[in-house]
């Protein structure tokens, strides 16, 4: 097989990605959204909020990295991040889907894409931490314009928010400040609960 065979290929294989579907829905919709309309979304927020990383970032690997972020899902389905029975980091699962589905790409293409796909895995360079902020600014942003959206769908509370969402302090305090504050207006409009008003409602 030729590298451009391979590379059509790998290209027809990722279309399954656009029947993968997350359990956050679309801003103001009841639709939910898949992980290639989620891909393209982190893609443009990153071009449009570069400017607020908190460190010099070469760009196009930032794009990189959220394009291709969830292409194992095809394999490895999408994990709730508030799932409590399953571990959302990085598993032996997702490792392989990614070894499986990049490796249909010419060799040399397959281990720059798998590379990068462990950077944001791991989450260390700048670039993994503003593609990380990316990543959950999305569905922030989503869960506010629907009424809390899955956070009020499957009771996940105040603090199990935050803590999720802190990671967007690593790549960027703009972001994340502009995110904590929105995160408090949920609480003061009543979509989001502290665990003590939900343990004691008033």
């Amino acid at each position: 097989m030729t590298s451009l065979e391979k590379q059509i290929e790998f290209i027809k294989e990722i279309d399954k990605l656009k029947y993968i579907q997350r359990k956050t829905k679309l801003l103001n919709s009841d639709r939910n959204e898949n992980d290639a309309e989620h891909s393209w979304h982190l893609a443009v927020m990153a071009v449009i909020l570069s400017e607020y990383s908190n460190s010099s970032i070469d760009l196009l690997k930032v794009i990189k990295m959220v394009l291709i972020h969830d292409i194992v899902e095809i394999d490895a389905g999408d994990t709730f991040i508030y799932d409590s029975q399953k571990n959302h980091t990085n598993t032996e699962e997702e490792l392989l889907a990614a070894k499986r589905i990049f490796g249909i790409l010419p060799t040399e293409q397959a281990e720059e894409l798998i590379a990068i796909w462990e950077e944001f895995e791991t989450g260390e360079t700048n670039e993994a931490k503003f593609a990380k902020s990316m990543d959950r600014l999305e569905p922030l942003l989503q869960n506010t314009s629907n009424n809390g959206g899955t956070w009020r769908e499957y009771n996940v509370d105040f603090e199990t928010v935050y803590e999720k969402k802190k990671v967007i302090k690593n790549g960027s305090e703009v972001i994340w400040q502009y995110a904590e504050n929105l995160l408090n207006e949920n609480v003061e409009k009543g979509i989001l609960k502290k665990k003590q008003e939900k343990t004691n409602p008033s």
